[in-house]
């Protein structure tokens, strides 16, 4: 049996304990991300793990810093590691992000595939200061490398979501969402705006994890739609309350021209559709 595990600060313990009534079964648990006994003894009677975490700085100027990256690198390194250590953990899904696969240099005369194999140049987010996707990249990377130092019998997969919407949950995590979307602007150029619905997202965690009894493994993309036209992008800006991040404040609503991207979540829709058995991508290949 899998005991539900849920992290949060100390102001949100009330609203976690609530979960031990609501759903039968579930117990909440504090632990401290930079402690690997407490991660060990939050994980010990679990047979999986859903590694859901952002670290975020909720004073900084975006919600997100480079020191927030490095110190999500860690906290991720440091999960794997814990799973690996707690004999009860079978299998692992671990949330990282779309921006761990997109922010590449393009070439405009070949229009560019993204899809699992694809990771983002660490330097290239360096450069543009997209610390969101840098730390991303940099933690699913500590998680597969971490992963590779264990026990073989420890199951990972990791789920590469788009920005995340849904009724009031994009309202409830705008600091997340502002940093996602830095770079936002050059997303949509690319054809590479896209979002998922948190219940689906949910919904694909599920599925992943259970498929991996059997034949799910290495990476997924998720996203439910992508933003083509500007006034798709008016739309979500108004959403999520926070304007000028895609278009220019008084800039004409147009659709990208000739986007140089095209992205493919193909793997996780035929898992989610059919019993099809994995092909193992090159989700190993941090290079």
């Amino acid at each position: 049996m899998m005991t539900g595990l849920a992290w949060a600060l100390a102001e949100d313990w009330d609203k976690l304990r609530e979960t031990e009534t609501l759903w039968g079964g579930v117990s909440a648990v504090m632990a401290d991300m930079t402690d690997m006994d407490s991660l060990c003894r939050a994980f010990d009677g679990c047979t999986g793990v859903f590694h859901t975490s952002s670290s975020l700085d909720p004073g900084g100027i975006s919600g997100y810093s480079k020191h927030m990256a490095e110190i999500e690198a860690r906290a991720a390194e440091r999960v794997i590691e814990a799973c690996v250590r707690t004999e009860s953990v079978r299998k692992c899904v671990f949330t990282s992000s779309l921006l761990a696969c997109t922010w590449r240099q393009s070439d405009p005369r070949h229009r560019r595939v993204v899809d699992e194999s694809c990771w983002s140049d660490e330097q290239l987010c360096r450069d543009k200061k997209l610390w969101y996707a840098l730390g991303k990249t940099m933690a699913e990377k500590a998680a597969w490398e971490a992963a590779a130092r264990g026990r073989r019998d420890l199951k990972l997969a990791t789920v590469c979501p788009a920005l995340v919407t849904g009724s009031g949950f994009h309202r409830r995590n705008i600091t997340a969402s502002i940093a996602y979307l830095k770079g936002a602007r050059e997303m949509f150029a690319e054809g590479l705006l896209v979002t998922v619905d948190v219940e689906k997202l949910a919904g694909a965690h599920v599925s992943i994890y259970e498929a991996m009894s059997s034949h799910a493994c290495g990476r997924y993309i998720c996203y439910d739609r992508v933003i083509e036209r500007g006034e798709e992008a008016e739309e979500l800006e108004r959403r999520l309350g926070i304007p000028s991040r895609i278009l220019l404040s008084g800039e004409t609503a147009a659709a990208p021209c000739s986007p140089s991207s095209e992205l493919s979540n193909q793997k996780l829709f035929r898992l989610m559709n059919s019993g099809r058995k994995c092909t193992f991508d090159v989700y190993s290949d941090l290079t």
